[in-house]
């Protein structure tokens, strides 16, 4: 995406653990890297992140002469939140469809002006905010925010399968609040347990990124407005922030795929995907496509990551959409008779859908169909069934 590098999530399952507050650390920390850092609120609902850089809410951002919104600066961090545009106290009362008009406004509408890392502050939980991202932007990875607590442990793991499922890279688990250092005696106590962070990522496989100790000064330095990482560089809440973002900057983004984003005009063949089929090797990820073709009009084409090629006839991708259009969501039950599907039905549009999905719009107005590249990849073996 033109000014922008990797985009990368901060999630957690529940709110509570600290989130906010590892974002904004995690930033200044890159920054001092000397990465060029932007940071989207994507807590649309309840933004904390202009208070925690110290970012004035009483004036909205500024326009650019291309109509860009200009993002605030803060300790050498860029920053868009929507606390910039409701002030402090008027809430932002919003239905679904206007989140997602926000949210990518604030990617795709900001002169971010040539970013090296975008970090998305997300809300709690598994809803419209993270599937709205996930599925419009292409997300180079995640990161994982709990506190040693059974309860968020639990909760962190649903976050971590979400992202999962839609495909994005889990850079690791951050297991924030870890224990707390007696400034007297020097004594830690683990208030909240201990190690569960590192336990669960074991369990999942995925990185332990380091842990964060309790820290008064936190708290206090994210409410002046000058987080601990540039107010108090040598507390060991701050080295901790420091190597969490040392693993950030330097973790892998995934295997080589599709170029994405990509909105490829059908019928006249134009924006097609950019892939990568030389590097498919047997061991691959099998869902994992590397290339898209269009041999004829009527035959999509995928190389996936394992070697294996497979031809989709369009008409029967229209017939295997799974929208609540086509299928009941509750039984299961077929809503679409193939009878009403015209014989030379085809695509008009074919667009990438974040890092796990396309979306497919047809001659006959439907344009609402979801095909997740695991859905793609099962189709062969079904429609060699039905031949």
């Amino acid at each position: 995406m033109p000014g922008i590098g990797r985009i990368l999530a901060v999630a957690s399952g529940k709110g509570g653990v600290g989130k906010s507050t590892v974002t904004t650390n995690l930033a200044l920390a890159l920054a001092g890297q000397g990465l060029s850092v932007g940071i989207v609120d994507a807590d649309l609902y309840g933004p904390s992140i202009p208070g925690m850089l110290g970012v004035p809410t009483n004036e909205p951002p500024r326009i650019g002469p291309d109509d860009k919104v200009i993002p605030a600066e803060a300790h050498g961090v860029k920053v868009i939140s929507m606390g910039m545009l409701t002030g402090d106290d008027k809430p932002a009362i919003l239905r679904g469809p206007m989140v997602a008009k926000y949210l990518r406004m604030f990617i795709t509408e900001v002169a971010w002006g040539g970013v090296d890392v975008l970090l998305l502050d997300l809300p709690p939980g598994t809803g419209d905010v993270q599937l709205t991202l996930a599925q419009a932007f292409p997300l180079s990875g995640a990161v994982i925010v709990t506190t040693p607590q059974d309860v968020s442990l639990k909760i962190a793991r649903r976050g971590l399968r979400m992202m999962e499922q839609v495909k994005v890279p889990i850079l690791g688990i951050v297991e924030n609040m870890s224990g707390f250092t007696c400034p007297s005696c020097g004594t830690v106590t683990h208030i909240f347990h201990q190690g569960g962070g590192e336990r669960i990522a074991g369990d999942l496989g995925v990185p332990f990124l380091g842990a964060v100790p309790l820290d008064p000064s936190v708290v206090d330095c994210g409410d002046a407005g000058k987080p601990l990482v540039v107010a108090q560089p040598e507390a060991p809440a701050a080295e901790a922030y420091r190597a969490v973002a040392t693993a950030i900057a330097g973790s892998a983004t995934g295997d080589a795929g599709l170029e994405l984003p990509f909105d490829w005009n059908w019928a006249e063949n134009t924006g097609a995907p950019r892939g990568h089929p030389e590097a498919a090797r047997p061991d691959g990820p099998a869902e994992v496509p590397l290339a898209m073709e269009r041999p004829d009009a009527r035959t999509l084409a995928v190389t996936w990551a394992d070697g294996a090629e497979t031809r989709h006839d369009v008409r029967d991708l229209r017939l295997a959409c799974r929208c609540a259009q086509c299928v009941d969501e509750m039984s299961g039950r077929a809503l679409l008779d193939p009878a009403s599907v015209p014989l030379d039905v085809a695509p008009t549009r074919v667009w990438s859908l974040g890092n796990y999905a396309i979306g497919i719009a047809f001659s006959d107005g439907h344009q609402s169909g979801i095909y997740p590249f695991t859905t793609l990849r099962r189709l062969e073996a079904a429609e060699a069934e039905d031949v």
